[in-house]
């Protein structure tokens, strides 16, 4: 890392994301406002804004319709005023030994400002070169410039067969895994929205570029067969091109196990017939509407498991198939389960993790 020495404070320059998240200081404040910091952040770090939102969208009017004169005499006595706040709040207990590490988006003013002051009360606080910019430059660098290290293997199988559920097992079965779907918060299917919600692109990419970097690279990765997107989340290129060319793993369950599993599996979705109906809508364009009236009709006579076994046998099995007939992969080998219940999930982990390769 290297060093620019300023009156008060030291801006790092962090040359790797490794290096950056073990920074080795007490705190690491983000001083952007709430919605940046919402947005994305450098994990670990705090949000002590030094402009709120709407404060940082006023400066910004001023800067553009009167002068960056005034715009940054305002913009420095709203953050003297809340850095005061911080003062008198979040960091009043901190004692003289603490050191805090501040950044902004660009490493500029607010981060400078933020730190000054912290300095003159006597903390050894520095900046990182660049802020947040330079961050995203290394998430960026790690996800569309580099490499995958590691051998990836998917996991594969038919919609049902609890691919998720066994993923989370194989850790201890001893297995490296990555949880894509876990990072990206969906279920990876027209029906896998979760409550919350998805995060935004640049978050699930910090969240996959920190996975990524823990990871054992002599050691082969286990990843959920997903499509290039996971809800409205894309795949970025490093991990994307890696999945194109991994092997596969294949579960195999029958479709009345497969049934039962989604029934228990989307009762949250299943129990709201409007919201189902909704996410069903866009299925009239490619099954027909008798179709999926069909499936409606078995929801509204409560028949939840023919419901599942006819969304599986009517659009989930023929997509599949369909697209396993283009992309055409090496098999390692196929782990076959009766029932898809506790006792059928650690059956299939532990099949699974005999037929994962040494490296």
């Amino acid at each position: 890392m290297l060093w620019d020495i300023g009156a008060d404070v030291m801006a790092i320059a962090f040359d790797s994301l490794a290096a950056l998240l073990d920074h080795g200081f007490d705190t690491l404040i983000d001083v952007r406002s709430p919605a940046e910091y919402a947005e994305d952040h450098i994990p670990g770090a705090i949000n002590l804004p030094a402009l709120t939102n709407a404060q940082r969208a006023e400066v910004g009017t001023i800067y553009k319709q009167v002068s960056p004169f005034l715009a940054r005499k305002v913009g420095a006595a709203m953050v003297a005023r809340n850095v005061a706040d911080h003062l008198d709040g979040p960091l009043k207990d901190k004692d003289g030994g603490w050191r805090p590490l501040v950044y902004c988006w660009r490493g500029g003013q607010r981060s400078g400002s933020f730190s000054s002051i912290l300095a003159q009360i006597g903390w050894r606080t520095d900046t990182i070169k660049g802020g947040y910019q330079s961050f995203r430059r290394l998430v960026h660098g790690a996800l569309y410039d580099a490499e995958l290290p590691f051998r990836v293997v998917l996991l594969d199988g038919f919609t049902g067969t609890a691919k998720t559920d066994v993923l989370g097992l194989m850790a201890g079965e001893g297995v490296q895994v990555l949880d894509l779907e876990g990072l990206a918060r969906h279920r990876g299917s027209l029906l896998g929205g979760i409550a919350g919600g998805q995060p935004g692109q640049k978050a699930f990419e910090t969240a996959l570029a920190v996975a990524l970097m823990q990871l054992d690279p002599s050691r082969p990765v286990l990843v959920e067969a997903e499509s290039s997107k996971i809800g409205r989340l894309i795949v970025p290129p490093v991990l994307w091109k890696a999945m194109v060319a991994a092997p596969r793993i294949v579960i195999d369950a029958p479709l009345e196990a497969r049934a039962a599993y989604l029934t228990r599996a989307y009762a949250d979705v299943i129990a709201d017939r409007e919201e189902l109906a909704r996410r069903l809508a866009p299925l009239r364009h490619i099954r027909g509407h008798a179709t999926v009236d069909g499936w409606l009709k078995l929801l509204d006579a409560g028949h939840f498991n023919g419901l599942a076994a006819a969304l599986m046998a009517e659009h989930y099995d023929p997509a599949y198939a369909n697209s396993r007939r283009i992309e055409e992969r090496t098999v390692l080998g196929t782990a076959t389960a009766q029932s898809l219940d506790e006792q059928g999930q650690r059956s299939l982990a532990s099949q699974i993790a005999k037929l994962m390769p040494a490296q």
